[in-house]
């Protein structure tokens, strides 16, 4: 079943999303995904070189993803997230996904099985109760809460003893390529964002990543929610950071 709940109606703002804190954020975030939800997967497949699918797979391995288990993705957008974890669950594990714009629900609506269970929410605050999933996942997804240290103490605990968190993102790429790496990001998203005729919101990408912690911080920051064995990769020349972590 598809099940949409808990529905946000806040007034959105005029101030560039990068530039926005909190509520603010959160409501601006909001309308962004909101007008680019039809491109969304397009624009995923053009800047990642198709690589998302192949990063979101990686994830289910590396947390261990089993039949029958019951997984939350945070953030979940279109569901490709949802579509990687169904083939590791099997058609007896529970999926929800959770996001905060209607309009990127429609897409995934769309595109996933009708076990899957799609809510309307904010993830600084689950509507779900305490130790209810085996594992939880987000995908490029917490750059864009308007807290971290909120979402990472809510994901912990909606856990399970014993559930694992993955998170795929952004990151600042480093070593003797990384000035061409993020010379060439900064350039092809936004002229993206233009040929899409969406360049404000292509230029969210490479300006949020800016904001956002790094690897070494966001790992810091797991460790501060109580995950344990936190660890981390990078993928795609550094543009990409894989972080994972268990609640003992």
């Amino acid at each position: 079943m598809v099940l949409f709940t808990s529905e946000v109606m806040s007034p959105s703002t005029q101030i560039p999303p990068w530039q926005t804190q909190g509520d603010q954020k959160r409501e601006a975030v909001r309308d962004m995904f909101a007008d680019i939800a039809p491109t969304y997967d397009l624009a995923n497949s053009i800047m990642s070189a198709r690589g998302h699918y192949r990063w979101r797979e990686e994830a289910c391995n590396l947390i261990n993803l089993q039949p029958g288990e019951s997984v939350l993705d945070l953030c979940c957008g279109t569901g490709d997230f949802l579509q990687a974890a169904r083939k590791h669950v099997g058609p007896e594990g529970h999926l929800v996904g959770l996001d905060y714009c209607g309009p990127m629900l429609d897409v995934a609506a769309k595109k996933l099985d009708p076990q899957t269970q799609l809510t309307l929410g904010d993830a600084t605050f689950l509507p779900f109760t305490n130790d209810q999933f085996h594992a939880a996942t987000v995908g490029w997804g917490l750059r864009n809460v308007p807290d971290l240290k909120a979402t990472l103490a809510e994901v912990f605990r909606v856990l399970k003893p014993g559930g694992r968190f993955i998170s795929v993102d952004m990151s600042q790429p480093t070593g003797l390529i990384a000035p061409i790496s993020r010379w060439a990001y900064h350039v092809s998203v936004p002229l993206l964002g233009k040929i899409l005729r969406q360049p404000e919101a292509y230029a969210y990408l490479p300006k949020s990543t800016e904001k956002f912690v790094s690897r070494e911080e966001l790992k810091a920051e797991f460790e501060a929610a109580g995950f344990k064995n936190v660890q981390y990769k990078s993928r795609f020349f550094g543009n990409i950071a894989i972080h994972w972590g268990i609640k003992q």
